[in-house]
């Protein structure tokens, strides 16, 4: 299944290149392994075959929306239990109340601070024993 490549820790979804930067770089440093993709087919296409350890998920994406991705992981045996953290704008209640019901994990809302994302991926993969 994983064809002889290392799974990676992290897989970003995400489009707003800064962003994306941003969080590329705050979870490297962070000790863990990064990579990313840019819209909802890719995130899908990515997860079945690396299986990453988390799913950083942005709401708002291109061909599938993060709603839309995260119901579908949640449909498919291997992704039914991988942690998907998602990404909302600030005061965008109703989208955290539609991705709890459809099986998120966590939150981060955009703008964020650093130590709060890293915090948060931690809590989910139960890595609290890295040193920040």
């Amino acid at each position: 299944m994983m064809g002889g490549v290392l799974a990676i820790d992290i897989l970003i979804a995400e489009d707003e290149p800064s962003i994306l930067e941003s969080l590329d770089f705050i979870l490297r440093r962070a000790g863990w392994s990064v990579e990313s993709v840019t819209d909802g087919e890719a995130v899908l296409e990515r997860v079945r075959r690396e299986l990453p350890r988390i799913l950083v998920l942005d709401i708002m994406l291109p061909k599938r929306s993060g709603f839309d991705v995260l119901k579908q992981l949640r449909s498919e045996e291997p992704t039914k239990i991988l942690p998907v953290l998602i990404l909302t704008a600030k005061g965008q209640q109703q989208d955290r109340r539609i991705a709890e019901e459809l099986g998120a994990d966590g939150f981060v809302t955009k703008p964020y601070s650093n130590a709060e994302v890293v915090g948060a991926v931690r809590q989910l993969l139960g890595d609290d024993d890295r040193a920040a």
